[in-house]
């Protein structure tokens, strides 16, 4: 098994285990809450990530290649302010 494949085996198993043997409604404002800090986490990792082949002298367009992603995105991700907080829908 490839270590990606193991690392979503993994997500899937915690994601599984968070709301076991709760009511309906428990398990789904506990899916929600685990999806939300999943979230925020993945996108601290991407910018740090992105931050650090930046630093290491990659131009946007080098990082976008090797992320797979956009150029645009690429200056999103590493503009994007994380300490602000999120607007409600």
């Amino acid at each position: 098994m490839s270590d990606q494949s193991e690392e979503v085996r993994r997500v899937r198993e915690a994601f599984a285990a968070v709301a076991v043997n709760a009511p309906p409604a428990e398990r789904a404002r506990r899916l929600d809450a685990a999806m939300d800090a999943a979230r925020e986490e993945w996108r601290r990792e991407r910018q740090k990530v992105a931050q650090e082949m930046s630093d290491s002298g990659m131009s946007y367009r080098e990082i976008a290649k090797e992320m797979g992603i956009s150029f645009g995105r690429v200056r999103q991700i590493l503009a994007e302010d994380l300490d602000a907080k999120p607007s409600e829908e």
